[in-house]
């Protein structure tokens, strides 16, 4: 089973380059992440044309999540998180597909730091890590997919200098990050490639791609069961070199 985290930075836009995706790589299991399209405009019909099942938590022009499954419709869980009710951001989409429960997660940026944002950002951290708490609880394969906007390790920026005032470096964000990690789950991308220099992002700005000047943000974390049937991890990094990409590359964990 492959499954992959992909923020498409606008479903509508890069809808072609997914299509593309599915149709070339056909992957098991796509977690898909700022879609910017309501629940109403998500193009449903054209990922069932592309041989997916979908549920999608939309949110008109922001965020946005979805989870794809070749072939089957996946069984939705949960959507959103505890712990806010005023909450109305579309970030969090949790299904089952063939036994293995899926959660495609878009974690707030957090910038300008440090303010409103960044608290917010600390603050759903806690929320998903009170999730996962009760996931692991339940002792299946559990897959934790999406963009966290945290870099967690040195090795997993181009550049501290360049990254240090942002909120995805801070150590309150690893901080965070490393907490929901020691609950138990396998980082599936650094354990593959523990020396890091891994990149699943690359700004549009300042030529990021051509200078490969990237960083690991998008990340999935298995289960202790899910994490026995890891088989390999990486990042599709060809695919954010296509025309009109978005500024994220797929990147997987393949499980028996």
């Amino acid at each position: 089973m492959k499954i992959v985290t992909y923020n498409v930075n606008g479903i509508k836009a890069r809808l072609p380059r997914l299509v593309e995706y599915l149709a070339e790589q056909q992957p098991d299991v796509v977690c898909l992440q700022e879609l910017k399209s309501s629940d109403e405009t998500f193009p449903e019909a054209d990922i069932r044309a592309a041989g997916y099942g979908a549920v999608w938590h939309g949110q008109k022009s922001w965020n946005g999540v979805a989870v794809l499954a070749r072939g089957s419709d996946p069984i939705e869980r949960q959507r959103g998180l505890a712990g806010e009710t005023e909450d109305d951001h579309s970030r969090y989409l949790e299904a089952e597909v063939d036994g293995v429960v899926i959660a495609s997660i878009y974690l707030p940026n957090g910038n300008p730091q440090p303010g409103p944002k960044f608290d917010y950002k600390l603050r759903w951290i806690d929320r998903l890590a009170a999730r996962a708490r009760e996931l692991l609880v339940e002792e299946k394969p559990v897959v934790l997919a999406g963009d966290y906007n945290v870099i967690p390790n040195d090795d997993d920026t181009f550049s501290v200098r360049a990254m240090q005032d942002d909120a995805l470096m801070q150590p309150e964000s690893r901080e965070g990050f490393r907490r929901l990690v020691a609950q138990g789950w396998t980082d599936a991308l650094r354990t593959r490639h523990p020396r890091g220099g891994v990149w699943t992002f690359w700004d549009y700005q300042a030529g990021a791609w051509q200078r490969d000047a990237g960083f690991r943000i998008d990340h999935l974390l298995l289960s202790p069961m899910a994490a026995d049937r890891l088989v390999d991890a990486g990042v599709d990094k060809e695919y954010r070199a296509r025309e009109k990409a978005s500024d994220h590359a797929p990147t997987w964990a393949r499980l028996r």
